[in-house]
């Protein structure tokens, strides 16, 4: 995974930029980036509901060996959902940007997004690192949903410079 999406007409919305800056129009700087914003909601909204209901599989237990409670409460699927983001700049390096802020993770889950991605997740049992299990999850969860919605939100950004522009000429 490569961390993060970034759907841009660096070009485009540069120049856009510097021509709302010379007319002054900061209400509709603010319209674009609230549209760049929308168009690049329903991504956010489909990965966090790609990873919420990913399949997770294991081999199982073998045989008479003992199990025990996890040692974290915590939702592994439902953290990653809730740590996917989306921002938008018009100025500097102009885009509509989505991403997994590692920051919003725990400190032993902020691999964990690309691991997933990558469809092999080993980890020790029950915090044991002598004994390590593998599991199994569709693999390409992050980069197929982004592929799915690369066209859409690229034709919408340009609906929305289109329209920024014919508003400032």
């Amino acid at each position: 995974m490569a961390g993060s999406v970034r759907i841009i007409g660096t070009g485009q919305l540069l120049e856009l930029q510097r021509r709302l800056r010379r007319a002054g129009h900061e209400n509709i700087r603010a319209s674009m980036q609230r549209r760049i914003r929308r168009a690049a909601e329903p991504l956010r909204t489909d990965l966090q509901d790609k990873i919420r209901t990913l399949n997770i599989s294991s081999q199982g237990r073998a045989g008479g060996r003992r199990g025990g409670p996890s040692p974290t409460t915590r939702p592994l699927r439902a953290t990653i959902a809730n740590a996917i983001r989306i921002s938008v700049r018009t100025a500097g390096d102009p885009g509509a940007r989505v991403w997994v802020d590692k920051g919003a993770l725990p400190p032993d889950l902020k691999r964990m997004p690309d691991v997933i991605n990558e469809g092999r997740i080993r980890h020790p049992v029950f915090g044991n690192r002598r004994r390590w299990a593998t599991q199994w999850a569709d693999a390409g969860w992050w980069d197929k949903t982004i592929r799915d919605h690369t066209p859409r939100i690229t034709r919408e950004v340009e609906r929305v410079v289109n329209d920024v522009r014919r508003h400032l000429e």
